[in-house]
């Protein structure tokens, strides 16, 4: 059997199974899963808090029985329903938005975080140092006070 040359022989790769593929695939599947799915989380809390709101602002609505009882639960349902579609998309479909939280994730990887020790220690410092700053001031707001009234500009 004879060599076969250029893409005579040339079989289409199989796709590998269990992938989606269309408008609400996920990219890149297997990375970024903390970040992408704090993300996702975040913006569904942020949306239902929204969608609540607007209901509220819409249970005043005085029209006939029909159209407020479809107005009312409809419209903030409806709101929440493209707004998390926008979400969804924005943190497990679009390129960018997935590239950059993968990197994040990443990152946030090689970051070395201090121990608690080392936090407590520098929050002692940290307090330690506002107390002396705040009694410095108040020691020199006296004495100014004091120069002021003394020289007739300030009358206590």
């Amino acid at each position: 059997m004879p060599a076969r040359s250029g893409s005579e022989g040339a079989q289409a790769i199989p796709r590998p199974r269990g992938r989606q593929t269309g408008p609400v695939s996920q990219y890149k599947r297997d990375q970024g899963k903390i970040t992408r799915t704090a993300t996702f989380v975040g913006l569904a809390l942020l949306i239902a808090w929204g969608a609540k709101f607007l209901n509220d602002r819409l249970a005043g609505y005085q029209g006939d029985e029909a159209w407020r009882l479809l107005i009312t639960p409809g419209i903030p349902f409806l709101v929440a329903v493209v707004l998390g579609a926008v979400a969804w998309r924005m943190a497990f479909v679009s390129r960018k938005s997935s590239d950059f939280m993968i990197a994040t994730e990443g990152e946030m990887k090689k970051v070395s975080w201090s121990t608690k020790s080392e936090v407590i220690g520098s929050t002692k410092v940290v307090i330690t140092f506002t107390l002396l700053l705040a009694v410095l001031l108040f020691i020199v707001d006296l004495i100014f006070q004091r120069l002021f009234t003394w020289i007739g500009v300030l009358k206590v």
